[in-house]
């Protein structure tokens, strides 16, 4: 991406563990590196296309003054959020706190945090069995939606498939999300799971009924095993209520451990099957 860059704004603001430092305030300097595609900006020459860098600065300067913060991590990451849920052409923004009068004792130059927060691409599952299906789908992407740090950007079709793993249940609708996200694979999973608890979703029974399912099936393209979360999804490639969604809205998307896209590995699939079935 391209980059442009603010260095060396100062601001005087509160932030510091210290009483006196949220009362007295101190000088911060601040960096800033803001990447986005400034490509149509260069060719027509029209703002419309790039970011007012003189509005992020007034912006970034009126969020350190107005907040106050006992760290200077949390004074960044709040602004690094905070800067990319307000200029939307912004992709990912780099944040470089400086705090040279840091109440340290010891002749030193400054004290600094250096940051790099972006939107991350999250594609994920829905699914429900229980009651009026459609609707608690359709209330679960909404909801996503509505979460500061996310936002829905395309849906697939819903479909009605056969139960998977426990057969003896009643059919499910299924369908994919693409989702941008600010949240790191860990707190989206919170989050997915908030979702589905406010939608009566009651985690008794293994692959058992549920009025509304949420996994994350691919993150960037990330690899993460951990007890809590496998990315990506381990048994997406056996689930066609997965992958035919997920070939609707993200047909050239790749698989980071198969290294093929979704048609590719929806078409490997429908072959497996059709020669089971045979």
């Amino acid at each position: 991406m391209d980059k442009i860059k603010l260095e060396g704004l100062e601001v005087f603001a509160n932030h510091g563990v210290f009483p006196e430092e949220n009362k007295l305030g101190q000088k911060f300097i601040l960096s800033l590196e803001l990447c986005m595609d400034t490509r149509m900006a260069g060719l027509t020459d029209e703002l419309e296309y790039s970011v007012h860098y003189g509005k992020v600065a007034e912006y970034a300067s009126d969020f350190l003054q107005k907040n106050t913060f006992n760290l200077i991590e949390a004074a960044a990451e709040g602004l690094a959020q905070s800067l990319l849920l307000k200029f939307q052409q912004v992709k990912q923004v780099r944040v470089q706190l400086f705090k040279p009068w840091a109440p340290i004792g010891l002749p030193m130059k400054s004290v600094s945090v250096d940051i790099t927060r972006k939107w991350h691409v999250a594609y994920i599952s829905i699914g429900s069995n229980i009651g009026d299906r459609e609707r608690y789908m359709h209330e679960g992407v909404k909801a996503i939606d509505k979460l500061d740090t996310c936002k829905v950007t395309m849906t697939s079709k819903f479909i009605e498939t056969e139960p998977y793993g426990k057969t003896d249940q009643p059919k499910f609708m299924n369908g994919a999300l693409e989702v941008e996200t600010l949240l790191s694979p860990d707190e989206l999973l919170d989050s997915l799971h908030e979702v589905e608890q406010k939608a009566g979703r009651k985690r008794k029974e293994h692959w058992g009924p549920r009025t509304l399912d949420l996994d994350i099936l691919m993150y960037d393209d990330a690899v993460i095993q951990t007890a809590d979360l496998v990315i990506p999804h381990m048994d997406m490639l056996n689930r066609k209520f997965v992958i035919d969604p997920l070939a609707e809205i993200a047909p050239y998307v790749v698989h980071p451990l198969e290294h093929k896209n979704m048609l590719q590995l929806k078409k490997k699939l429908d072959k497996r099957l059709k020669n089971k079935s045979e």
